[in-house]
């Protein structure tokens, strides 16, 4: 109390007025600025792995700077040294500077590290396609995911315009989230020089790594069909002309994407993926390669209620089976029982007669 009497004694001493000498150092110490507030205006962006800026190249090395808001709790903000020593603050507020410490010092250590990312991308090239009347550039991006190093990763070719798309869509669905994700804009001119095709390139790795590191994003269906679905279209295409060696690969490259991005949407994607790799396969006389996409797919589909595309693969595993001299008994049987509860028609559609007149949108 004589502390705190001599605290106001000092303060009508230097002039100030009763109500400011009434406010007391819990006033002081307390601004009303917060480094908390403060960092929420920066953005999800800079929080993760730095600003996406497209400015000139005289503006480059400002990028990474940021205006540190001051700690609330330095000697500065608040009382004196000597008035801190001489009045300690009661027990309540006490425990408030320490909570407030205490906030301030986890925010400090996880503000670029909201949310691990789990896939890595990087553009690999960036190529000038003239397609007249139209001309664009084509970015083709290594999707990494936690994996071995020495696997191949997934790839992925897209446009400006692709991502643009994406942009809007998840920004008209996901506004919160999206604010604060930066995208480059459009430019009328220079859109093809190798300063802008480079700093796109980096924009839109930074870009997916953002909307990955946001599980309410990471998860959007319009961001999973950004990876997956043109990969798919072009692999049924491919398959429905014959020409299975290239749609194998892409086959297998959809396959690849979906393992790294999980199938929050559904087997139903992943079980399409497993039937062209087995009709790629049975067609290239891989009987083995064949079998063994149809023992994944029925592993996926387990006991559950009957898919339009179990028989299908129970057929192609029983056949397959019995290309190899391997058991098969227990797939017959089940489809067999399938036929019975005239679940299926006798014999089933195949794989392929499906894959054809599945519809991917």
């Amino acid at each position: 109390m004589a502390s705190r009497l001599l605290h106001r004694l000092r303060h009508a001493l230097a002039g100030d007025s009763p109500g400011e000498a009434a406010a007391g150092p819990e006033a002081e110490q307390f601004p009303e600025s917060s480094e908390l507030g403060d960092d929420d205006a920066e953005g999800l962006s800079s929080r993760l792995s730095g600003t996406l800026s497209f400015t000139s190249a005289e503006d480059e090395d400002d990028e990474g700077d940021e205006e540190v808001a001051p700690d609330p709790l330095s000697p500065g903000d608040g009382a004196s040294g000597e008035d801190a020593e001489r009045s300690p603050p009661p027990d309540g507020q006490r425990g408030s500077q320490l909570l407030t410490r205490q906030l301030q010092d986890f925010w400090k250590k996880s503000r670029y590290t909201l949310v691990p990312q789990r896939l890595l991308f990087e553009v690999t090239s960036a190529n000038v396609v003239k397609d007249p009347p139209s001309k664009y550039v084509l970015y083709t991006l290594a999707v990494m995911g936690p994996g071995p190093s020495d696997h191949q990763p997934a790839q992925i070719s897209r446009r400006y315009s692709d991502f643009e798309r994406l942009h809007r869509n998840l920004q008209r669905q996901f506004r919160g989230p999206m604010a604060a994700i930066a995208f480059p804009r459009k430019r009328l001119r220079r859109n093809f020089t190798a300063e802008t095709i480079a700093r796109r390139s980096r924009a839109f790795e930074q870009f997916l790594g953002h909307l990955q590191a946001v599980p309410e994003l990471r998860h959007a269906p319009d961001l999973q069909d950004f990876f997956v679905l043109p990969e798919l279209q072009r692999a049924q295409s491919l398959t429905c002309t014959g020409l299975y060696r290239e749609a194998l690969v892409l086959w297998a490259n959809a396959w690849q994407l979906q393992a790294q991005l999980g199938t929050p949407l559904g087997p139903d994607r992943p079980l399409l993926t497993l039937a062209g790799l087995a009709v790629c396969h049975q067609e290239l006389e891989d009987p083995g390669e064949a079998r063994a996409c149809c023992e994944k797919a029925l592993q996926l589909l387990g006991d559950k209620s009957p898919h339009p595309l179990l028989a299908p693969f129970l057929e192609a595993h029983v056949r397959l089976s019995w290309r190899l001299g391997l058991d098969k008994r227990q797939s017959e049987a089940r489809l067999q029982t399938l036929q019975e509860a005239g679940l299926t028609p006798t014999p089933p559609p195949s794989l392929k007669e499906l894959l054809i007149k599945e519809v991917l949108n």
